[in-house]
């Protein structure tokens, strides 16, 4: 006969779980970050002052401007609102100016960073007076261009230039550069880009010097020639520099002014955006708040571009 015990056995006392532990609060405005930011006030609040003096406010007057009838050195001035650029927009010099905009940058933006890539390649080989080459290819970006346009407009001078002087040596007439409104703009061109393609030239040749020495090792090893190792490889892996400098030579290229006012006074065939502006001020007209539409239609056209190659063309881009 089986005995059944009496009772219940003790039944589990459960323990409760454990409290999670409490985080401890961090405290945004400590000692240590008030210190910082004040350091950091310190530091930025001067420069953010100068860009906020020398920039935003001289293109706010400059858009305030834009909507006067004011002729430059006079004491009033009448609103008109958008009739400066309805008057610009439609006049017959508003094709030509923007036309010549775009071809001069076009023409200078592709020159020189064609060629100073062309110029980097040939720089980055391992031969003897490299170093001197390098500086001298820079060179011309360094130097004024007053300088620089005074000494190219004696080389193209039709009259005593010396590039006419070799042309009648060989029993050739020099061509009238400077008179001539499409060769003006031709002149301009080519002295611009030479003397900027050192500037692309050193950048590519940065560029160049960083690509990654295994991956064109492991390249040539699978039998892929110079060319092909400069298309699928060098090519793809400089797009941020490309990319970079496409930017700052077009934005360089749309606001050239020296070159332009030494070698062309009176803008014939040159008259970008930007020296249509100057001449419409401090030319014969003097009409200050006309000038000052044509350089908001300068700035927006920037901008554009800038926000344009920031949204599409940087997709393109290879930082890895």
């Amino acid at each position: 006969m089986t005995t059944q015990l009496q009772g219940t056995l003790p039944a589990a006392i459960s323990e409760p779980p454990p409290a999670p532990a409490k985080r401890p609060v961090q405290r945004r405005w400590s000692a240590r970050n008030r210190r910082d930011f004040v350091v950091f006030l310190v530091l930025a609040l001067p420069n953010l002052a100068l860009i906020a003096t020398f920039t935003y406010l001289p293109l706010l007057n400059n858009i305030y401007y834009s909507t006067l009838n004011w002729t430059l050195g006079s004491a009033s001035a009448a609103v008109v609102g958008l009739e400066n650029y309805i008057t610009f927009f439609s006049s017959s010099d508003a094709p030509k100016v923007l036309g010549t905009t775009g071809i001069f940058t076009l023409f200078t933006v592709g020159g020189s960073m064609v060629l100073g890539l062309l110029v980097a390649l040939a720089l980055n080989s391992k031969v003897r007076g490299t170093t001197f080459a390098r500086a001298a290819v820079f060179a011309p970006y360094v130097l004024s261009g007053v300088g620089v346009g005074l000494v190219w407009l004696f080389i193209f001078d039709p009259g005593y230039g010396v590039l006419a002087w070799i042309l009648r040596g060989i029993g050739q007439q020099s061509p009238q550069w400077i008179n001539d409104p499409e060769l003006s703009l031709v002149m301009v061109i080519i002295v611009y880009v030479w003397k900027n393609l050192g500037y692309c030239a050193v950048v590519f040749l940065a560029g160049l010097q960083s690509l990654p020495k295994d991956v064109m090792e492991a390249a040539a090893l699978d039998g892929a020639t110079s060319f092909r190792r400069f298309i699928s490889i060098s090519v793809p892996l400089l797009s941020p520099t490309t990319f970079f400098l496409l930017i700052t030579t077009m934005l360089s290229s749309l606001q050239a002014f020296d070159l332009i006012r030494i070698m062309t006074p009176l803008g014939s065939g040159t008259s970008t955006l930007i020296y249509e502006a100057y001449l419409q001020a401090f030319g014969a007209y003097n009409r200050a708040g006309y000038s000052a539409a044509i350089s908001v239609v300068l700035f927006v056209i920037l901008l554009v571009i800038t926000v344009l190659q920031l949204r599409f063309v940087e997709r393109k881009v290879h930082y890895s």
